[in-house]
């Protein structure tokens, strides 16, 4: 009787990122939105936040920049995501070693605007990657995006081993903001940064028992972690915790974040990692790289309480918030990618991917290398 083999386990094969040409520092730009209010300046300048990379409004005839249309919003949503995403794709394959013919599959991932078509065929037009290539879009599902978009990508690639999958996370969060002197808006405004991110990844070739499995040889393997399981954990309760919704006073869309969030996530942090490791027969103890979503410093310092992390294991978190701001589903490739930059992975290592978003959501991956 012949046995059916599992499908081969997709290996991250490259990662790349990519960000608007211009930074600004917290107190320039409190100095460019001439903003004088002290809680508000309190709250760009206590964050963990020291520069974030942004594309400004116009300046208007008073020298001071102007409110924009929800039009020039989402324009500059369409404009400046397809340029950083395009950017961190090309990244992302010259470090795999494949070219863009290679692409056999595209997820993109967008929660600061609105397209159709999105920009998954918007970025096979602009990169001229294959007419037949499957694609799909991840639009709205917040900052928790990047793995759920993961997770649809790896099951692509597990099903056509061998083939070339890319996921990348699209975010131009200075196309979502309003400027309004309230609280409310002030918070996002003191957070979240512009940026994309991308991986790919390769299954089939040499499965995890090094014996063959019958796939074709697959394009542009390199050394990286294996995508072991992912895991899900929402909290009804909190559905409204996080929201990007019409803001009728202002005329255009604005996020919302309920000063409760970090809370909310670090009570949810222990029972949703315990249950990935548990079905894996692991513990906490033997994860020995964790990439968590630069949601905020309240944000990180609760999952790290909760979960008995020091700063050291968070470091690349901290480094990408205070560089970068929250970049939404992106911020834990940016992460991902320092700590590949840093060396100090060895063959063996587990590792743990954690993004939170508007659900409220606790995504995990389990990965190891």
């Amino acid at each position: 009787m012949s046995v059916t083999p599992a499908p081969a386990l997709p290996r991250i094969t490259a990662v790349g990122t990519a960000v608007p040409p211009d930074s600004y520092t917290q107190a320039e730009l409190l100095e460019a939105f001439r903003i004088t209010d002290p809680r508000v300046r309190s709250v760009f300048l206590n964050g963990g936040i020291e520069r974030r990379n942004l594309v400004l409004p116009p300046v208007g005839p008073d020298g001071a920049h102007r409110p924009e249309t929800q039009g020039e919003l989402l324009r500059k949503h369409l404009t400046n995501g397809l340029r950083t995403g395009a950017e961190a794709v090309r990244v992302c394959l010259r470090r795999a070693g494949v070219s863009l013919r290679d692409v056999r599959y595209l997820c993109c991932v967008s929660s600061t605007g609105f397209l159709t078509p999105g920009f998954s065929a918007l970025l096979i037009k602009e990169l001229g990657l294959d007419v037949d290539c499957s694609r799909l879009d991840v639009v709205g599902m917040g900052c928790n995006a990047g793995l759920n978009a993961l997770n649809a990508a790896a099951g692509w690639a597990s099903t056509h081993p061998g083939d070339l999958a890319v996921m990348v996370c699209i975010e131009a969060c200075s196309a979502a903001y309003v400027f309004d002197g309230t609280m409310r808006t002030s918070v996002v405004n003191s957070l979240f940064g512009d940026g994309a991110a991308a991986v790919t990844l390769v299954a089939g070739g040499e499965p995890d028992g090094g014996e063959p499995d019958g796939s074709r040889e697959p394009v542009g393997v390199r050394p990286g972690p294996r995508l072991l399981r992912f895991a899900s954990h929402i909290i009804p309760d909190a559905v409204g915790a996080m929201r990007y919704d019409w803001d009728d006073d202002a005329g255009r869309f604005s996020f919302y974040l309920d000063p409760q969030v970090p809370y909310v996530v670090g009570a949810n942090a222990e029972e949703s990692i315990d249950r990935l490791l548990g079905a894996a027969g692991l513990r906490r103890s033997q994860v020995a790289h964790w990439i968590v979503h630069s949601g905020g410093r309240k944000v990180v310092d609760s999952v790290r309480v909760n979960l008995g992390l020091s700063r050291h294991d968070v470091r690349h978190t901290i480094g990408v918030l205070r560089d970068h701001g929250n970049l939404s589903s992106g911020s834990f490739l940016f992460s991902y990618e320092r700590l590949l930059a840093e060396d100090t992975v060895v063959p063996g290592d587990y590792g743990v991917l954690m993004t939170m978003g508007p659900g409220s959501t606790i995504e995990l991956a389990l990965v190891r290398w």
